[in-house]
């Protein structure tokens, strides 16, 4: 991309460039050269971004909810009218399809739009007293948010941390992905054209450690939002624990898939397997854990391996590839021990399982057919191209199989019994269930999880709730 924008962070209405501060390299992972030098904060500029964002919260806590409205919905409609600039932008730096850059384009707008509308439905209630008495509840901003945002959707993740924030009235510190920055500033310059005010939004980069222990540490930050693993997330809320700052944690996943023996092989295979392989399986909702009924099994296997072995893997910016490079080297190294496991444990490899000849970080979607329970991929999130199949007899053995591990973000059943699906739609562990559908994310419905996969929600009216407070005035 000759025109892959400059870097820099951006604090109290001012870009901060490269000059005097550690820098990080951000790769292509499609071609594995450098596209520029990203500023890393030092904890001058964190003290930066917080004083701003103390001041910045004070402004926006008192702007009308109309005004917020105009500015978040502003942004929506520029980053509508930008959508291929910034596709592009993130499909160079983070390596999924064009096709699917664009789609997260319209997400990150379609979250600002609501959480805009949502800024004028931010209602109370007025309680019954006896005359002369009154008591009501409000609802108020929590105060300034820290949000830490992964490189797996560099411009939905950003789009929903501000947007729920900036809705609510909060001011926002950010910290993007260090790996794929510039999707991430592409959504806060939507906001300032917007009319933005200054201090309110700061994007900051670094290394995440020092970075969250600071923001973190300081009493101006009120909640943190987190998505990223179950072990970041776990140690980012005991760091919260101290300031008692509320957390919004959406964390690791391994979803399970469950096929019954009454649906059309064929339709379901061509709704789920472009599904896994959707930003080479780097999604925290990907499907994952297939188990197939028996009677079907065989057929399911044989026609998922088919279609994964044929679809184009390539260069993100390509139209003809449906899968691009995974984002980094580390998730490379991570596929290839993965599959030496479960084949020491007894899995068969029905296509795939090597690293492509390409200078960039390409792995083949994988299919390994009959995966034991003792394999590590059976029980570890592999976040990348591998699809895992097993076989099961009855509807608790298929609850049971989902339902085993700790990690209960989303979950997937296909069945064309209409009692069959109402009994494992409420049977099934997991915050988001989709039946005959791999489409679970909407601006307006909650995006999170249970058990280790994290608590609290983004997206829907419980995005924004999470950054309000709820206070209860009583007079007399």
């Amino acid at each position: 991309m000759d025109d892959y924008p400059a870097l820099a962070m951006h604090v109290d209405g001012e870009w901060l460039g490269t000059e005097g501060r550690r820098t990080h390299s951000v790769v292509n992972p499609a071609t594995g050269q450098v596209l520029a030098e990203l500023p890393l904060a030092d904890a001058a500029d964190l003290d930066r971004a917080l004083d701003a964002a103390a001041r910045g919260f004070t402004t926006w806590r008192h702007t009308p909810a109309e005004d917020r409205a105009r500015v978040l919905k502003t942004a929506a409609a520029l980053l509508r009218e930008r959508a291929e600039h910034v596709a592009t932008v993130a499909t160079t730096e983070q390596g999924k399809t064009i096709h699917e850059t664009r789609i997260e384009v319209h997400m990150a707008a379609g979250a600002l739009e609501w959480a805009g509308e949502e800024a004028r439905r931010l209602y109370g209630r007025v309680l019954v007293r006896p005359t002369g008495m009154r008591s009501i509840v409000v609802k108020e901003p929590v105060g300034p948010v820290a949000a830490f945002a992964p490189w797996n959707f560099p411009i939905g993740n950003p789009g929903r941390k501000l947007s729920a924030a900036l809705g609510a009235g909060c001011s926002v510190v950010l910290k993007p992905p260090e790996e794929a920055p510039a999707s991430a500033l592409e959504v806060l310059r939507a906001l300032l054209d917007a009319g933005l005010p200054p201090g309110v939004a700061q994007v900051v980069f670094g290394v995440p450690d020092e970075v969250s222990r600071h923001l973190l540490a300081s009493p101006v930050i009120r909640k943190m939002s987190f998505t990223g693993s179950t072990a970041v997330g776990k140690h980012l809320m005991k760091l919260c624990a101290d300031g008692m700052k509320r957390t919004t944690l959406e964390l690791g996943g391994h979803a399970p898939v469950v096929v019954f023996d009454d649906v059309d092989v064929d339709k379901v295979l061509d709704a789920v397997v472009p599904a896994k392989f959707r930003n080479a399986g780097q999604v925290c909702v990907s499907p994952t854990r297939f188990y197939v009924q028996r009677g079907i099994y065989d057929e399911f296997v044989e026609g998922f391996t088919r279609r994964a072995a044929q679809l184009p893997v390539g260069n993100g910016l390509d139209e003809a590839n449906r899968m691009g490079p995974m984002a980094n080297p580390r998730r490379v190294e991570a596929m290839g021990r993965f599959i030496e496991d479960a084949e020491s444990h007894g899995a068969k490899r029905t296509t795939g399982g090597d690293r492509l000849a390409a200078d960039g970080f390409f792995w083949e979607p994988t299919v390994l057919a009959d995966v034991p329970l003792s394999a590590r991929v059976m029980n570890e999130e592999p976040f990348g191209p591998l699809a895992l199949m097993a076989p099961f007899d009855t509807f608790d053995d298929a609850v049971q199989n989902a339902n085993r591990l700790p990690y209960a973000l989303a979950a997937y059943a296909y069945t064309d019994s209409a009692k069959r699906a109402m009994l494992i739609g409420d049977a099934l562990e997991a915050g988001m269930v989709g039946i005959n559908t791999e489409r679970l994310g909407a601006a307006d419905a909650p995006f999170g999880g249970v058990k280790e996969s994290g608590h609290g929600a983004e997206d829907g009216p419980e995005g924004v709730e999470a950054c309000l407070v709820t206070k209860a005035i009583h007079q007399s």
